[in-house]
């Protein structure tokens, strides 16, 4: 099963931050095991959604050279609302650091004006064809997947309004 935690992209700052949105409907999957009489959205996804919006921004600094991007670390990680079917998750992330292809955020979720979220996390931005050089085409086709992502969640409209 994949997880899309990013619906749309509202507002870029390349460079600098992020801001997205998931609107969680009762059809997602796994809330009819999380829980089923009470349908929220596991914490390990909010902090997914986190990644997910922040690794839009590491593509776009890294000008889409970097095509895997995954979550390295997380900290100081802190729940603080539920997210519940009808809710809409918007998730801020921050830029904070670089040290080589590591990339470091501050990320807030948030449903109307309560926090849900907040944490810290690291990505970690590579190529496949740098461990090995025949997978250089596996390397273009997740641009591709992640560029066709990018567009139908608005980001090209965000760039365009950050302008």
């Amino acid at each position: 099963m994949k997880f899309h935690l990013v619906d749309r992209i509202e507002a870029i700052e390349p460079g600098k931050r992020i801001v997205t949105t998931k609107c969680l409907s009762v059809a997602e999957e796994y809330l009819a095991d999380h829980f089923p009489t009470f349908p929220v959205m596991p914490g390990v996804l909010m902090l997914e959604a986190c990644a997910q919006a922040s690794a839009y921004l590491v593509r776009l600094m890294t000008d889409w050279s970097a095509p895997l991007v995954v979550l390295r670390q997380a900290r100081n990680v802190r729940y603080a609302a539920f997210v519940t079917p009808g809710d809409t998750l918007t998730i801020e992330s921050t830029f904070l650091k670089q040290q080589d292809m590591d990339f470091t955020f501050q990320c807030v979720g948030r449903v109307q004006d309560a926090t849900a979220l907040q944490a810290k996390i690291t990505l970690a931005a590579s190529r496949l064809a740098d461990r090995a050089p025949d997978l250089k085409a596996a390397d273009a086709q997740i641009v591709e997947q992640m560029t066709r992502r990018f567009e139908l969640a608005g980001g090209p409209r965000a760039l365009a309004e950050a302008r």
